[in-house]
């Protein structure tokens, strides 16, 4: 087997592994890990020869815009307190523990490269932590903090990375200047961020397009991220701003069918470039091994420790940070999304797994210092950083369906019920008011008057059944019924007129081109 056809077992595996996640109760992602792992023993496997300083650059761009397409700006800045706490202040605090520790039992280990490897393995995969979220339930609350800490721990630790890595390889650290470096570079990212996403919504507004529109969308992210690198700002960063920016501003209420085709788009890059960079994570199973051969007990042991240290340090930061978060956010006029129960707390805390962005950090340690001297303990630290990440994303990605389902953590389905028959209800006021605003202009049959008010009336119902009172309820669902029975009759009829056009593609001087733009208008008739 050579790189491509790995390349494409990986993206068949990435399709099937979400159907089988749902059916078995599993994490895709985790999925994709354990595949990752068993072809990293097959003996016809070839090792994965993808240069380190592309990892990050080629996987993580696609998956943040991706990830940004769920949430909103609003949403980050009511969350900003829990975002901080977790993203940023977590995040510094797990890399002086592992450091720390590390230092401690990693005989001959420079402080930096302690340094370096505490900031690679604190930041949770904000990927892995949002797919499995996502698929058990949860609170919205939880899965919001989840999603902001992941968005922007990556930011926090990178930049820690970086400025460790240089202190290593020079031999010397200035702190005031390594705290004006973050500085900068955050300030860099957020501009080139806004700069690139005003542009990108502008350039959007002039193609007027759908197809043209989604495929600026897949070029913006690795356009954000080169670009605030070589200017040497966070990519990570970058990417976030400028996604956060299009999120707010580059489609309008009318733009539909680049919102459900861009939709459709996103989905499928994020299932498979999700799928490739697990699956990766897997087959560095080859170079785990390679580097423990012969010292087993020893680096296994080292790489426990730094597991035990991820783990209870989150925790136990979790628990006084939910407690301040609380006693903060009962002073605050306006909702913000934290855990309200100690069964809350827990999930958060187990959902802490790590992954891309930190085999893509392990992967990047320089050979050599500056000196042409070998980099110090770096296969040591490659080998913690994996124990680091199989440990947290396997035990923890299997394990954490159990633990939602035996703490009763289920989303609170009646607040989301009652927030979508608001929805309803305000969607179905304003189609009333338009159309009261054209009867003062225009002049239309009664008949046609009291049917388009039906019509308004129906597009609250369609949304949430119990806007209606009970019995324009039960005329509404009589209603449906007819209309499903015209549908299906419907349906059958345009499936038939669609095998008779398909026929004709393969007839004697056929246009292909012709009989494609008719079956076109046939399929876009049928989703009416």
């Amino acid at each position: 087997m050579d790189q491509l056809a790995l390349l494409f077992v990986l993206l068949l595996g990435a399709v099937v592994s979400v159907p089988l996640g749902d059916r078995f109760g599993l994490p895709a992602p985790v999925l994709m890990t354990l595949l990752g792992m068993a072809l990293a023993i097959a003996d016809f496997v070839p090792n994965v020869n993808v240069p380190p300083d592309l990892i990050l650059p080629l996987l993580l761009p696609p998956l943040l815009y991706a990830a940004v397409r769920r949430t909103s700006w609003r949403q980050f800045t009511a969350n900003i307190r829990p975002i901080f706490l977790l993203a940023v202040a977590l995040v510094f605090v797990t890399t002086l523990a592992v450091a720390a520790v590390a230092s401690a039992i990693v005989p001959g280990l420079p402080i930096a490269a302690a340094v370096a490897l505490g900031a690679l393995v604190a930041p949770p995969d904000p990927v892995a932590a949002t797919a499995v979220a996502g698929q058990l339930g949860l609170p919205r609350r939880l899965v919001s903090i989840l999603e902001g800490e992941g968005l922007f721990n990556d930011v926090t630790a990178i930049v820690l990375y970086h400025v460790a890595i240089a202190a290593a390889v020079s031999g010397s650290f200035d702190f005031w200047r390594a705290g004006l470096d973050f500085v900068l570079s955050a300030v860099v990212a957020v501009a080139v961020g806004l700069a690139l996403g005003w542009a990108a919504n502008k350039l959007m507004s002039a193609l007027d397009d759908a197809t043209l529109q989604i495929g600026l969308t897949l070029l913006v992210p690795y356009a954000s991220y080169v670009l605030a690198d070589e200017l040497h700002g966070s990519g990570v960063l970058a990417v976030l701003t400028t996604a956060l920016f299009l999120a707010e501003y580059a489609l309008g209420a009318d733009d539909v069918l680049t919102r459900l085709a861009g939709a459709t788009v996103w989905d499928v890059v994020d299932t498979l470039v999700t799928g490739v960079a697990f699956g990766l994570i897997g087959l560095e199973l080859h170079n785990a091994v390679r580097t423990a051969s012969g010292r087993w007990g020893e680096m296994l042991g080292w790489a426990g420790a730094m597991v035990g240290v991820v783990v209870v340090v989150r925790l136990a930061w979790l628990l006084p940070a939910t407690w301040l978060t609380k006693r903060l956010h009962a002073k605050r006029d306006y909702d913000e999304e934290i855990p309200t129960s100690w069964r809350e707390t827990v999930i958060m805390w187990w959902a802490g797994m790590r992954g891309v962005a930190s085999v893509a950090l392990a992967l990047a340690i320089p050979l050599t210092m500056d000196d042409g001297s070998a980099f110090p303990d770096r296969d040591e630290i490659v080998f913690i950083a994996f124990g680091v990440i199989m440990a947290t994303l396997v035990i923890q990605g299997l394990t954490l369906p159990w633990l939602v389902k035996k703490l009763g953590v289920r989303a609170d389905t009646d607040s989301e019920k009652a927030f979508e028959k608001e929805l309803a209800v305000r969607a179905a006021k304003a189609a009333k008011r338009r159309l009261r605003e054209i009867e003062d202009v225009e002049e239309l049959p009664e008949e046609v008057s009291e049917q388009l008010l039906r019509r308004a009336f129906d597009i609250g119902v369609r949304i949430s059944p119990e806007v209606g009172d009970g019995e324009r309820r039960e005329a509404y669902e009589k209603r449906v019924k007819r209309v499903k029975r015209m549908r299906r009759i419907q349906g059958e009829m345009l499936s038939a007129a669609r095998h008779e056009v398909l026929a004709a593609r393969s007839e004697p001087g056929a246009d292909p081109e012709i009989v494609d733009r008719v079956l076109r208008h046939l399929d876009v008739r049928s989703l009416r």
